[in-house]
């Protein structure tokens, strides 16, 4: 499918980059064998192929008169699960997504059923494709710190043994989340340094913006991460101090019956002379 860049993203007539007038810049979104039949039609100048097959991270790659690379987006659903996982390649004319699982379409169709813009441009739509991205990021992220405030309140009052694994859960989708978060700032701030000037000068700031918005998300993920490290260290704590009470109750146990133990032994050796045997 493709789109025309205007004041909202308008679906062409025909999905072929024929059908884009002149001067118009556009969003594209193929599966890879689309892609295979129609890439030369974009006439980008790719030094080398998007694989939407064998993606690992988000990262961006600037070519001679390209740019290309991939998206590998957590499932907020699922974060420490598989990413949803897809392809791109840019221009100044435009960007074309090489997409198999239908993530990519389905954020474009979002933004073309949204959003309109007083100024419309290619660096404007990909700011909104990221900002769809990590949108109600914030509000989950506040979620989970609520959360560990109520697991924090069971450790206190010594009934957090059932929370414990989901304090695990929450540190491994935190680390997940920085890391698909500083994985994001990289593919903004290669796109800011506008290499190969595809980008209006004017609208480089669009990417800045990304990355402020991003840094944010980064910081407030690596703060749970860490509210998380200080929940296990304040649990093993507790852990530590009743297993220390379970301690003391068997050392006065242990000193009540000692010396009934040290009787009991010594007139139990019943050997010759041994006093008030008889």
């Amino acid at each position: 499918m493709i789109y025309l860049i205007g004041m909202t993203l308008t679906p062409c007539t025909r999905d072929d980059r024929s059908a884009v007038p002149e001067g118009t810049q556009y969003v594209a979104v193929l599966t890879s064998s689309g892609w295979a039949a129609h890439s030369a039609e974009f006439d980008m100048g790719i030094d080398l192929e998007p694989d939407a097959t064998e993606i690992l991270n988000t990262k961006a790659e600037v070519n001679f008169d390209s740019i290309t690379g991939t998206f590998s987006i957590p499932d907020r659903n699922n974060i420490t699960g598989e990413d949803n996982k897809f392809a791109f390649a840019l221009d100044e004319k435009g960007i074309v997504f090489i997409d198999d699982t239908g993530s990519a379409a389905e954020i474009v169709e979002r933004i073309a059923a949204t959003r309109r813009w007083r100024y419309p441009g290619l660096e404007r739509f990909i700011f909104d494709f990221i900002e769809q991205i990590i949108h109600g990021d914030l509000a989950a992220l506040e979620t989970r710190e609520k959360e560990l405030d109520f697991i924090e309140k069971k450790i206190l009052e010594d009934d957090a043994d059932e929370y414990l694994s989901r304090l695990n859960e929450i540190r491994g989708d935190m680390s997940d989340l920085r890391s698909h978060y500083t994985q994001l700032i990289g593919l903004a701030e290669e796109l800011q340094d506008n290499e190969n000037g595809f980008f209006k000068p004017e609208n480089v700031r669009y990417f800045d913006l990304i990355c402020g918005r991003v840094s944010r998300l980064d910081d407030k993920a690596r703060s749970i991460w860490d509210y998380t490290v200080q929940l296990r260290d304040l649990y093993q704590a507790h852990l530590d101090v009743r297993q220390n009470h379970v301690m003391t109750i068997l050392t006065v146990v242990t000193a009540i019956f000692m010396p009934l133990t040290l009787i009991t032994g010594w007139y139990g050796m019943n050997f010759h002379n041994m006093p008030e045997l008889s």
